[in-house]
């Protein structure tokens, strides 16, 4: 076949023009560097970009020097993520241009469903012959800690609110609790509900088929070819050869994220159309009080670095609308309060306000985003988790196992209240549940003013409890489903602005301005870098047997050093555990 052919006539590439066929590995997850950390966009360099790569799908089918997209897949993805690239294949497919996935197996330990779903958007789906489709459904596993706590001497003393704030029983428990065990059915239902869906609307297949052949697997790929879940078998070298048979010879690879639209000409503004941009602002972490930075459990959003964003977009009267991308499952009450406070003032500005939430938008998560105009969600988003839980360990059985013992002076009646080396009394624990009382009290007026409830229909959706993004929609926390790219183009809608609006990062701090010392509070300086603390967490352990013993922030701070490194509670917590879905 000579030239460049395509279904449809805007598929042809231009005239004297090299025509692209972009590829993708989608096999793991693409780099999503936050824009102000330094360090993770230099450990991202030489891996796809999520940005770019989601802007090619939505974007690069109208281009007409592109002519077509391949793909290898499978592997185990993020749920959110395979879904927000499925809806970007599913743009780029409605260019009529051919869209080939191919893989060398979903057989990935039972784990690529998400893959598998993602692979059904494109038009036509390949399999080595020696390849498995491996459709096992959706299953859910969480590690109850308390039989090692007790076997280390560690006692832990957590209050929660209420009954589905499952943080606390993951470490106070040793098995599900009813509502535990039903907030976990729900989620792995609804997620195996929207996975099904996308299969059966992909490949034509009725949804009851598609149960049958996820509890009937798994499958050889010839077994898969007849069931109809792929369409060919072939090695690499045998797709990219049939690609360019439908594309053409003389098209050139080029990497899906590397690619950049054609400049345009400026347009006029459109009358009653203003000028400006989109202002994103990230949350992604877990959420602590100061500047973002990094530790020995990942990285932290800090919410001095957030509001000082948020401050700098109502400072810029040429950033029309925000886009807050929140990916955080929480972390301090009081953090989320003070982020919380400025998107309010946002709002209150008269520029829309726009949440698309990624994989887990929980918890603190979801009370930085409860005041927003708009919140967008994906269908497999974790969010919700309404909840409060606070409290502390006591390590006193442990210290004595190991041989230390403990000195003490104090000065004042609870001195040593959240000391981890002895217990609450009654007084104390009462003071420890009116704390959190007002923490979920604050907590739910949030939500019902933000969203617009009552205190009554809040309530039957708090309580902890986690949903999906989709069932979120259905019960009130969420308003539509959707992407990045659909949080934009609803924010460039309700500021009136062009479809071609610049989107952009809420404040740009260089490397070189970094290394100056900030002048005050205001300069975006003061919080631009984040700190790489795995030191510093460590360090904090020696609050547990430091010199003077304090029971005092120092002595705090080392034991959230130590449940922070081991993914436990530290501290008033508004924070999702993780869920281990296989």
């Amino acid at each position: 076949m000579g030239g460049v052919a395509s279904s449809t006539g805007s598929g042809r590439a231009l005239p004297g023009t090299a025509p692209l066929l972009l590829e993708i590995d989608l096999t793991s997850a693409p780099a999503d560097p936050a824009p102000g950390d330094p360090l993770a966009r230099l450990a991202a360099r030489g891996r796809p970009q999520r940005g770019p790569l989601l802007r090619a799908l939505h974007e690069a089918g109208s281009d007409r020097r592109v002519v077509g997209l391949v793909a290898k897949v499978g592997g185990t993805l993020p749920w959110a993520l395979a879904q927000e690239l499925r809806a970007g294949v599913a743009a780029f497919a409605a260019s009529g241009k051919p869209t080939v996935a191919w893989a060398e197996s979903f057989a990935a330990g039972g784990s690529d469903l998400p893959a598998y779903a993602l692979a059904s958007a494109f038009d036509e789906v390949w399999l080595q012959p020696t390849g498995e489709v491996a459709l096992l459904g959706v299953a859910v596993e969480t590690t109850f800690l308390r039989g090692a706590l007790d076997k280390l001497g560690v006692e832990p003393e957590l209050q929660g609110r209420y009954e589905y704030k499952n943080a606390v029983d993951r470490i106070s428990r040793s098995e599900l609790t009813p509502a535990h065990r039903e907030s976990l059915e729900r989620l792995s239902g609804s997620l195996l509900e929207g996975a099904v869906a996308d299969v059966g609307a992909g490949r034509g297949l009725p949804v009851e088929e598609v149960r049958r052949l996820v509890d009937t697997g798994p499958r050889t790929a010839d077994e898969a070819r007849r069931a109809g879940l792929v369409d060919r078998l072939g090695y690499r070298d045998e797709v990219y050869a049939s690609v360019r048979a439908r594309v053409g010879e003389d098209a050139t690879l080029l990497f899906a994220d590397r690619w950049r639209p054609r400049r345009r000409p400026a347009l006029p503004s459109l009358p009653g159309r203003s000028r400006g941009h989109v202002a994103v602002v990230e949350v992604r972490g877990g959420i602590v009080s100061g500047p973002s930075r990094r530790g020995a459990s990942g990285p932290s959003v800090g919410s001095d670095t957030v509001t000082a964003d948020l401050r700098a977009v109502l400072d810029d009267d040429s950033a029309r609308a925000v886009v807050l991308h929140v990916d955080s499952p929480g972390g301090s009450a009081v953090a989320s309060d003070t982020i919380w406070r400025d998107v309010c003032r946002v709002r209150d500005s008269g520029r829309p306000v726009v949440v698309s939430m990624g994989s887990v938008a929980a918890s603190g998560g979801y009370y930085v985003a409860c005041p927003a105009d708009v919140v967008v969600a994906l269908p497999a988003t974790l969010t919700g988790s309404i909840g409060v839980f606070g409290g502390k360990f006591v390590v006193t059985d442990l210290l004595e196992r190991v041989g230390l013992t403990t000195g003490v002076v104090e000065q004042g009646a609870r001195a040593r209240m959240f000391s981890a080396r002895r217990s609450f009394t009654d007084e104390e624990r009462e003071r420890l549940d009116a704390s959190l009382d007002a923490v979920y009290q604050d907590f739910t007026s949030r939500v019902a003013e933000g969203r617009g409830l009552s205190r009554e229909a809040v309530e039957g959706v708090a309580r902890g409890r986690v949903w999906t993004g989709a069932d979120a929609r259905t019960v009130g926390l969420v308003d539509e489903l959707g992407g990045l790219h659909d949080a934009v183009r609803i924010a460039r809608e309700r500021a009136d602005l062009p479809d071609r609006a610049p989107v952009r990062p809420a404040r740009h701090v260089g490397p070189l301005a970094r290394v100056g010392r900030p002048r005050n509070s205001e300069d975006p300086r003061a919080t631009a870098s984040p700190g790489a603390s795995a030191l510093g967490a460590l360090a904090g352990l020696a609050g547990l047997t430091g010199s003077a013993g304090i029971a005092g922030p120092d002595a705090a701070a080392g034991l959230d050093g130590l449940a922070r490194f081991l993914g436990l509670p530290a501290g008033s917590e508004l924070r999702m555990p993780p869920v281990a879905l296989r």
